[in-house]
């Protein structure tokens, strides 16, 4: 996939109402061939609507869905080169595994023998046994049922496949494997998968783009380190992980101060016309103990809590006149030995300060 390729889908002004309720609201997009490029935004963002309309199952209010320069907004569902895969997979259970991968040929008038043939082709591709072609559908794992559907989808040989959240009814496990599986896929079959979920791990992992979704728009495009790294407000900012936001002024002389207590902090950079907005500092990049006791920003609490995550562990520290809780987050191998209701510093550099205006 080229950065500087044409853009293969677009949106322009797409709104979608139903009644007087505004599901979609002036999206305007474009997404690259080749890409995977993934719609994130909580419940009732408009992430669902907006593949509905994508796949040809809605039809915009206004505006336009162009692929390749071809307007879709009247082309049904069944005449587009595009499949869908749904969070229910939609099998059919009285079926077996080859004749749900074959049905869209077999619907197409395609020939017993090509369709046995472009069956197992996919068989091998989804890493699933031949000898499931004869496999009642039911008689498979979730996790098998999940690769049946994609079989099935990239059968029809679609120039674009959509995915409905198909990972979120699957044990946390089973999803970590698949999650890696249709990144590889994507890169094997080099088609142009859109995909939404309300995970924003599931997004991180397999994207090439994200767009994140609010209210009906919108609100940020970009790689999945862009917007970890520069969101465009605070909702991208929380909604991409755990932050630790200050609400700041200006100071006027190149730092911020915090609204509540007044504290100082160090920034690389305050924008041109900056008055006050807000200060997001991640907790990985957060110090805590001796090693924050140099840094220009560096605050003194309270250990309040920890929490094991995994290959990490996260420190929960009370400070400040408003006893904020601040989140700091360090390997298990560095972990700071310190006991819960210590007195303890923590710090950041100017450097990994994010200063958000809105």
């Amino acid at each position: 996939m080229s950065e500087t390729s044409s853009p293969f889908l677009e949106l322009v002004g797409v709104t979608k109402r139903f009644g007087p309720f505004t599901a979609v609201r002036d999206v305007t997009l474009s997404i690259r061939e080749g890409e995977f490029f993934t719609l994130v935004g909580p419940s009732g963002s408009g992430k669902t609507t907006m593949i509905r309309m994508l796949v040809g199952m809605e039809r915009p209010t206004s505006g336009e869905i162009r692929l390749q320069g071809r307007v879709m907004n009247d082309v049904p569902a069944n005449r587009r080169p595009t499949c869908m895969v749904f969070q229910s997979l939609a099998l059919f259970p009285h079926k077996s595994v080859g004749e749900n991968i074959e049905f869209s040929l077999k619907i197409a008038g395609v020939d017993a023998p090509t369709r046995r043939r472009r069956a197992e082709q996919l068989l091998e591709l989804l890493r699933l046994p031949l000898s499931y072609y004869d496999k009642g559908v039911n008689q498979c794992s979730g996790g098998e049922r999940q690769r049946i559907a994609l079989a099935r989808a990239l059968a029809f040989d679609p120039q674009i496949l959509f995915f409905d959240e198909p990972l979120s009814a699957l044990d946390f496990r089973l999803r970590k494997t698949l999650e890696k599986e249709l990144k590889d896929l994507h890169r094997e079959t080099g088609k142009t998968f859109v995909y939404i979920t309300h995970s924003l791990e599931e997004a991180m992992v397999m994207s090439d783009r994200i767009g994140i979704m609010k209210d009906g728009r919108i609100v940020q495009v970009g790689t999945p380190h862009e917007i970890y790294n520069r969101p465009i407000n605070r909702f991208v900012a929380q909604f991409m992980g755990e932050v630790n936001i200050v609400e700041v002024v200006s100071d006027g002389n190149g730092g911020v101060r915090d609204v509540v207590d007044g504290t100082a902090y160090k920034v690389a950079s305050i924008p041109e016309g900056f008055g006050k907005g807000h200060l997001v500092i991640r907790p990985e990049v957060m110090k805590i103990g001796r090693s924050a006791i140099a840094l220009p920003n560096r605050i003194t609490g309270v250990l309040f809590n920890d929490y094991a995550l995994g290959s990490r562990i996260q420190y929960q520290v009370r400070a400040g006149s408003a006893e904020t809780h601040w989140l700091v987050e360090r390997l298990q191998d560095e972990r700071y030995e310190g006991k819960v209701n210590d007195e303890v510093v923590i710090g950041w550099r100017p450097e990994d300060s994010i200063l958000l205006s809105e």
